[in-house]
């Protein structure tokens, strides 16, 4: 099952990281905690739109950026993870078509 929370943490995770900010300094800039930043960033706690519009501030990311990155991420894990195809079920005689 794709999560789309722990997707989302890997990417805040990997801005956060790019950018060689601290969870301490992320959290001061938008203004939460550093404890529940780490959640999100874990896939724990889900992300309200306010919360991740003031991380992606604090980032200096935008947040369609995030988001694409997310979308991405799930279209790869649900390919990935996607079951074979049940096969077609062929009629069981010939198929004869109408003249009407």
């Amino acid at each position: 099952m794709v999560l789309f929370r722990r997707l989302l943490g890997d990417v805040l995770r990997a801005q956060r990281m790019q950018r060689g900010m601290t969870l301490r300094e992320v959290s001061e800039q938008a203004r939460v905690s550093l404890g529940y930043i780490s959640e999100i960033e874990r896939g724990q706690k889900e992300a309200s739109s306010e919360l991740l519009f003031s991380l992606c501030q604090a980032l200096d990311v935008p947040l369609s950026l995030v988001l694409r990155s997310v979308s991405d991420a799930v279209a790869l894990e649900e390919a990935a993870t996607a079951a074979t195809p049940l096969p077609v079920p062929r009629a069981a005689g010939p198929v004869v078509a109408s003249a009407a």
